[in-house]
């Protein structure tokens, strides 16, 4: 919790916490020894200059994580050590905004997030997955689940919210892929969000439909095309928040990929989701919390003033980064924290973030991983690996964790 009372200890050492890939679901071991090192430690990443401050435990992460006095905005003019070796945000990266900007943005794309504009698009979701279980039924097992649901459907879905045509999709999907890893290099992760600007940039100017009820103005470009026209945000903005919600949008295939992972990995926990249907949405805010999503750390946020954090004296100016993986395993909030307990309850996890920059997309991915999870679950008993489990590959140099196949049988 951030307090008055500071600590007259010395400052903790840096640890260097390196680029590490890990299998399957295993929780980072540098950040579990940071936990038991303290709630509040200092480290270096691969990239960028100098060390920051982590914060682990929930209430401090929640508690930074909701003050005005750490800024996001600060960061873009500093070279913050960092896990990405590139560091290019664009004019309207609403991740790097702090309030009222930050909240202009929001609201520019609001509508589409909200429950009633991802209910309008569960139906829609729920053909476009069913049309891609029929051909791999179809085809019959063996199959690459990542190939042929977890990349096709997500991909599929924020293209459909964004306004992007099918014909442009694969080209999506192949630039989010470069942008999101740093094992291709800085030139081409550079050149793939210039490239996904330009695209974003030129479909914005394209003449927008005038309402008449074919769900152009529902889409995401739509309501963006909509508010530069009326003056709320300008057109660069339009199009930085544009690629920062077609990244996300793929970020679900990663995180369901994790989560079939575990159900094929605790066949126990499978077979009661089968046998007890009302448990899955229980069980999926579960999955969230348990299953480390990232690599390392996410975004930064430097003190605009002196700040007291767990007893620590934060300076202003001094970069902080918040843990929600760390904060999803904090003992004091959820007992037995490192345990798949589906009976959870209540269960506040962080998965989204928390605060101003609590994730726009948070319903989409629930409602996107609910479908997946039961078309698993209902559309392919006896549902298993089709390889050793240890031959199940993970994407390597990814910012975001998750199997880079999964081939399965049933």
């Amino acid at each position: 919790m951030l307090d008055e009372t500071t600590t007259t200890a010395a400052l903790p050492p840096v640890r260097h916490w390196p680029a590490l890939d890990l299998f399957g679901v295993e929780f980072d071991p540098v950040l579990a020894e940071l936990m038991r090192e303290g709630p509040v430690t200092r480290i270096k990443l691969p990239n960028g200059e100098g060390w920051a401050w982590l914060v682990t435990r929930y209430d401090d992460v929640r508690a930074v994580t909701n003050d005005p006095r750490f800024s996001r905005k600060l960061v873009v003019d500093n070279d913050v050590t960092r896990l990405a070796p590139h560091f290019i945000p664009v004019d309207g990266a609403v991740g790097f905004e702090d309030p009222p900007d930050h909240t202009r943005l929001r609201r520019a794309v609001a509508p589409a997030f909200t429950t009633r504009g991802v209910e309008r698009l569960r139906e829609r979701a729920r053909r476009m997955l069913d049309e891609l279980v029929e051909e791999v039924l179809a085809d019959g097992p063996p199959a690459d689940f990542t190939e042929r649901l977890l990349g096709p459907f997500p991909l599929a879905v924020v293209c459909e919210l964004m306004g992007v045509p099918p014909i442009d999709r694969p080209r999506m999907h192949e630039w989010t892929n470069l942008i999101l890893s740093s094992a291709h290099g800085v030139e081409r992760s550079q050149r793939a969000k210039e490239d996904m600007c330009a695209y974003f940039a030129d479909l914005l100017s394209q003449p927008r439909d005038d309402g008449d009820g074919d769900g152009d103005e529902e889409s995401v470009i739509g309501l963006l095309g909509t508010a530069v026209a009326n003056g709320e945000i300008t057109a660069s903005e339009a199009v930085g928040l544009a690629l920062l919600i077609q990244i996300g949008g793929e970020a679900v295939t990663n995180n369901c990929g994790n989560m079939l992972f575990v159900l094929l990995t605790h066949p126990e926990h499978m077979a009661r989701l089968r046998a007890e249907p009302d448990t899955r949405p229980r069980a999926i805010d579960e999955l969230l919390r348990y299953i480390p999503h990232r690599s390392a750390v996410g975004l930064s946020r430097i003190a605009l003033e002196d700040v007291t954090v767990a007893g620590v004296r934060i300076r202003a100016g001094e970069p902080v980064y918040v843990s929600y993986l760390a904060a999803n395993r904090d003992p004091d909030v959820f007992p037995a924290p490192e345990s798949l307990d589906f009976d959870r309850s209540p269960n506040p996890h962080v998965a989204f973030g928390y605060g101003p920059h609590f994730c726009v997309g948070a319903m989409l991915a629930r409602m996107e991983s609910e479908l997946l999870v039961d078309a698993f679950l209902d559309r392919f008993p006896g549902l298993r690996f089709a390889v050793p489990v240890e031959e199940v590959r993970f994407r390597r140099g990814a910012l975001i964790r998750g199997p880079e196949s999964l081939p399965v049988t049933w």
